[in-house]
């Protein structure tokens, strides 16, 4: 089933693997088109298990990848990237270690000085315009890191560093990467929302029935930063992809 919420087009799949299936060609496709005009192209993946079918599925599309430049949108501050809790580690062990991308990049939360890695990290954003973000959204409707009631449609900086709502931080221990709340840090490394929205293409991918709220509250309410998910109704180009957990509360 498809529909249109103003310019985000919605898919909802009767499985995870079907929706999973769907995003991967719809990747698929927007890497193919845009290396008509360019050499190579940028992509942002999120790193989190809602991503999970999309990533296994992408290892079976024909896509070059020698042509792709992969970065990550967020971090923990203080974690080791050997942790399996690490979105780093989760984006190698997931997918850039099976596939022979031209370059990544890492957010490295670890580092001593994490102002200094914040203007690292923006400086290889702005050498490397974003063409593709693939996403997912928050229990609490957060794109990123950026959590309300501190996201900022009009954020000036590109990587900043956030603390993290104590409802992002139970989602961790929901999604069973953390045995409990107090296991979790409680800031992090994230890209902002207008970097987010910067890309030519968004996809973002949000099964389970833990989300069924947030994507209804992505779906149904004004577009705010109380909400900061709600921003993806605005992208000319965003696409959201729901199973029939996700879906529940949607009006038919």
């Amino acid at each position: 089933m498809k529909r249109k919420v103003e310019n985000l087009s919605v898919g909802i799949y009767a499985t995870r693997e079907l929706m999973g299936d769907a995003v991967a060609q719809d990747v698929h496709d927007a890497i193919h088109e845009l290396l008509k005009k360019r050499d190579t192209v940028n992509i942002i993946f999120a790193a989190a298990p809602s991503q999970r079918d999309l990533y296994a599925s992408l290892l079976n599309m024909n896509i070059p990848w020698e042509r792709v430049n992969a970065m990550h949108m967020d971090e923990y501050v203080g974690i080791s990237p050997e942790e399996p809790q690490s979105f780093r580690n989760y984006l190698k062990t997931n997918l850039f270690d099976k596939i022979p991308l031209r370059s990544v990049s890492y957010i490295q939360g670890e580092s001593k000085d994490i102002v200094d890695e914040c203007q690292r990290y923006t400086s290889i954003l702005s050498n490397n315009v974003l063409d593709i973000v693939c996403m997912g959204i928050g229990e609490n409707t957060h794109i990123a890191f950026n959590d309300p009631p501190l996201a900022r449609f009009d954020d000036v900086e590109t990587v900043k560093v956030v603390e993290l709502d104590p409802i992002c931080r139970q989602q961790q221990v929901n999604d069973g990467c953390f045995p409990s709340l107090e296991d979790v840090p409680t800031h992090a490394l994230t890209l902002t929302i207008p970097v987010l929205l910067s890309a030519e293409y968004i996809f973002c991918v949000v099964p389970g029935k833990t989300k069924e709220q947030a994507v209804y509250h992505t779906l149904y309410e004004d577009v705010s930063e109380t909400y900061p998910s709600t921003i993806l109704r605005q992208h000319v180009r965003a696409k959201l992809y729901l199973d029939t957990e996700s879906s529940r509360l949607l009006e038919s």
